[in-house]
């Protein structure tokens, strides 16, 4: 019983130590393709034993079948399995053969080799041959490649560790929850990271590729979709996970990609997600130097697609190699080509002649072509003209692992009313950083959809431009001519400086304070001048007055009891999950209900509310949800796991096991739960040690002075660092001084205080350890009502505080408003100048007495 998460961890960790030196973007090809490989190896054998009508077995028993079966009926099963899968691997040709070879010790790399060009002869009679021809190419999968390893000895090593890495998947069983499907793709990320630039040619990032995909799926009854420049096929892919179950079997996918091992690394990645080959057309080519696909009963419409996404590469330079014309019909409705030496406005003509009538295309583009002029201009000015550009949204910067250039998305549709605004949303600033790359969260995606769908507008993010304002700015479409970023920074005011008080008008702008609680502000204030009020207490006690204000705690009583419904009602539906439920669905819904939900309130950040349920998800539920509805929720509580932990380093470096884990039930919990008193005696024990190390710390600092005898009888026990004492100094030292001396019985409080500490030390970690054997046999015997509390608290433990602190944000930093404008204006500039004043008489009066006494 192994998680999706388990597998994408595993896999991953087996790539950084198998690759070693070999560049990540190289790597990805022969760890891929071999899991692909795998991938096939299992449908060919789970195809032979349905059709075959056996019973469940042992994998080697079910390879020596097949093996019995093809030399008994040869062609004939062949054509069956074919019939069925549209390929099949020949007995001898299995995965599963590689690792029996493997453990016999007669493993030969060019068997691989072989299994490999002999696929490329099973499917090259078959119907469905352009969707498997070329998948192991040798160009993309070249055994003989010395970055594998510098002699034959060394390549056999290293591809019999590949080959052993996905030995124990079966990527049948797998593929049924999209588990392989989301390994592959994560994989696919995870290399992308690894590879900088050249990540550029094969992925988007997935943040962004779910902007794109949820606004594209709101397109209703969508059957095709179509990426010209389609990487690793994650952007149709994504679009497909946010259709419904039947839209997703019937729809239709289609692509193309420049790039040979990019391209089968698109099939690949379709198949196993279980898209039937009849349903994908992917095509090895240039999108700019000849249109594809083409209809050849209407040469000059080109094949429509309900859906259009794609991300190109940026700025292509010398796109127009083959000598395209204004005249091809991609490029009609411009008037003009786009420049020789930037080709993003190709890639979107070339999207846009694709797009159905009533269909929506999303392209991410670079923010030049917003503003860029010449022909580029003409080009924006004639879409705009006839209102193809539905939204742009503003991206931040560094969101790609190849470029740290700020990005748009734009989306266009062909069937918007002439008079139609645009709309223009600016999420540049709605990120969190991790590492060197900025990561938009599940509520700034969210944010962004909902802002396109409701077509709102919001102050400092989203702006809806009429016809008129783009005119007036002449078909420029840089977000700043439309949105002013809003300041946080409060203007100075002069009067406030120089005779003090805080400017009413700056109060005034404290709305949610003047809207929740404009008495209890107004008590706190008073005028002192027109237009300047100061405050009449400590900002402390406002703070508690509006905090505690009857209105305040009734908000807050409110939030808590819907919290608290919203989890009982989730709490029993998550422990119920089994292997028929949809948990994306599960997840959907309820993000969308505590969206729904926290919309009731005034000021409070919806999205915020949204992200505390996405981060409950990512960092417990995706992963127990899986295993619970594999097992069960009381079984999952009461199963433990193997805590595996890396030891060593560099050739030594080892996994070992070092105790065992609750399956979802965490150690920690079960210790601080129900093992409280125990954990009080250890931090007990902790807190005397500290007393004593602080102790310890004194002396050594008086014995470094050596002011006295004492501390120079101290100063000859520390080590030559002189920052600890060593005992058996101070055992030396002690024999030397007289008992009764001062000396000597500072000496024995130093011997007394370093065996007190030696002997706590040793308890403590005699207790840890008999605490973390007790904890690991407690979870075989948990009680259903211990696992009930024990899980309600890891999932939903401090889900109701962060509600109750959606409605004091928004106030705490509003009294932080007030405290700062309280903390500017408390000094007037007459205040400060009569300060100075004193100052300088004093500095006079000081010299004066100097020059007398001299």
């Amino acid at each position: 019983m192994i998680t999706s998460e388990e597998i994408k961890r595993r896999l991953w960790d087996g790539a950084n130590e198998l690759r070693g030196s070999m560049d990540a973007s190289r790597y990805k090809d022969y760890m891929l393709g071999l899991m692909f490989y795998k991938f096939l190896s299992d449908k060919t054998l789970e195809t032979f034993k349905v059709t075959s009508g056996l019973g469940e077995m042992a994998e080697s028993e079910l390879v020596e079948e097949y093996s019995k079966a093809k030399a008994e009926y040869g062609e004939q099963l062949e054509k069956m399995i074919k019939n069925v899968l549209g390929y099949y691997v020949l007995p001898e040709y299995l995965y599963q053969t590689w690792l029996k070879d493997i453990n016999s010790g007669d493993f030969e790399v060019q068997k691989v080799t072989d299994s490999l060009n002999n696929f490329e002869r099973t499917i090259a009679v078959s119907g469905d041959s352009d969707d498997f021809k070329g998948l192991f190419s040798s160009s993309t999968l070249d055994l003989t490649d010395t970055a594998l390893g510098s002699n034959l000895n060394e390549r056999s090593k290293n591809v019999k560790a590949l080959i052993l890495l996905f030995a124990d998947l079966n990527m049948v069983a797998l593929q049924k929850g999209d588990v392989l499907g989301d390994a592959y793709e994560y994989l696919i990320g995870q290399f992308a990271m690894e590879s900088g630039k050249k990540a550029g040619e094969f992925y988007t990032p997935r943040q962004v590729s779910e902007v794109m995909a949820q606004i594209v799926a709101r397109t209703s009854n969508i059957k095709s979709i179509y990426d010209p420049t389609v990487g690793s096929g994650s952007l149709l892919l994504t679009v497909g996970r946010h259709l419904d179950e039947d839209a997703q079997k019937n729809l239709n996918y289609y692509g193309q990609e420049k790039n040979t091992a990019t391209y089968n690394l698109t099939r690949m990645n379709l198949l196993l997600h279980d898209v039937r080959p009849e349903k994908m057309t992917i095509r090895n080519g240039d999108s700019l130097s000849q249109d594809w696909p083409e209809d050849p009963e209407r040469p000059n419409e080109g094949v429509q697609f309900d859906a259009v996404v794609m991300n190109p590469p940026y700025s292509v330079k010398n796109w127009n190699k083959s000598g395209l014309k204004v005249s091809d019909p991609r490029f009609e409705v411009a008037g003009v080509l786009p420049p020789d030496s930037k080709g993003d406005f190709a890639f979107l003509l070339h999207g846009l002649f694709h797009l159905g009538q009533n269909g929506t295309m999303a392209i991410v583009l670079p923010h030049g072509v917003l503003f860029r002029g010449s022909a580029e201009g003409t080009i924006r000015e004639r879409l705009l003209k006839k209102n193809y550009i539905d939204t742009i949204i503003g991206l931040p910067d560094h969101l790609f692992t190849n470029t740290g250039i700020p990005v748009v998305v734009m989306i266009l549709k062909k069937n918007r009313k002439i008079d139609e605004p645009v709309l223009i949303i600016d999420a540049s600033r709605g990120f969190i950083k991790v590492g060197k790359q900025n990561v938009l969260q599940e509520k700034d995606i969210a944010k962004i959809v909902d802002t396109h769908v409701e077509r709102r507008e919001e102050e400092g993010y989203s702006h809806l431009a009429t016809r008129e304002e783009i005119i007036e700015n002449q078909y420029n479409m840089n977000i700043p001519r439309y949105i002013e970023a809003l300041s946080e920074e409060i203007p100075q005011d002069v009067d406030a400086h120089l005779l003090g008080g805080i400017p009413q008008k700056d109060i005034d702008k404290l709305k949610i304070l003047q809207s929740t609680a404009p008495d209890v502000l107004k008590r706190s204030l008073k005028k002192i001048r027109d237009g300047y009020v100061e405050l009449v207490k400590p900002i402390e006690e406002i703070s508690d007055d509006i905090l505690s204000d009857a209105r305040i705690a009734q908000k807050t009583k409110e939030i808590e009891s819907k919290t608290k419904a919203y989890i009982d009602k989730y709490w029993d539906i998550l422990r119920n999950v089994d292997n028929g439920s949809s948990l994306t669905q599960l997840m959907d819904e309820m993000l969308v209900e505590i969206k729904e939900i926290l919309s009731a309130f005034k000021y409070i950040d919806v999205y915020d509310g949204y992200q505390v349920v996405a981060e409950i998800w990512k960092n417990a539920l995706t992963h127990d949800t899986e295993i619970i509805a594999l097992s069960g929720f009381y079984t999952a509580g009461r199963t433990r796991e193997p805590n595996m932990v890396t030891k060593g380093s560099g050739n030594k470096k080892r996994e070992e096991q070092d105790g065992w884990v609750g399956r979802i039930v965490p150690n920690e919990l079960i210790a601080k739960r129900l093992y409280s008193h125990e954990l009080e005696e250890i931090e007990s024990k902790k807190t005397r040690i500290q007393e004593i190390e602080n102790e310890l710390s004194d002396l050594v600092s008086a014995a470094n002075v050596e002011d006295s005898d004492e501390e120079n009888a101290l100063g000859e026990t520390l080590n030559k660092s002189g920052e600890a004492f060593e005992n058996k100094k101070v055992k030396a030292e002690l024999k030397k001084r007289g008992r009764g001396t001062a000396e000597h019985n500072l000496l024995k409080k130093v011997e007394k205080l370093l065996a007190d500490k030696s002997a706590l030390s040793r308890a403590v970690r005699a207790d840890e350890k008999a605490l973390k054997e007790s904890v690991q046999e407690r979870i075989l015997t948990l009680t259903n009502e211990e696992i009930d509390s024990l899980m309600y608290e890891k999932w939903f433990g401090s889900m109701v505080d962060a509600m109750v602190d959606l409605v004091w944000k928004p106030l705490k930093a509003e009294l932080n408003t007030l405290q700062m404008l309280h903390n500017r204006y408390a000094n007037t500039l007459s205040a400060i100048d009569e300060e100075i004043r004193d100052s300088e008489s004093s500095l006079e009066a000081l010299m004066r007495d100097l020059v007398v006494r001299s």
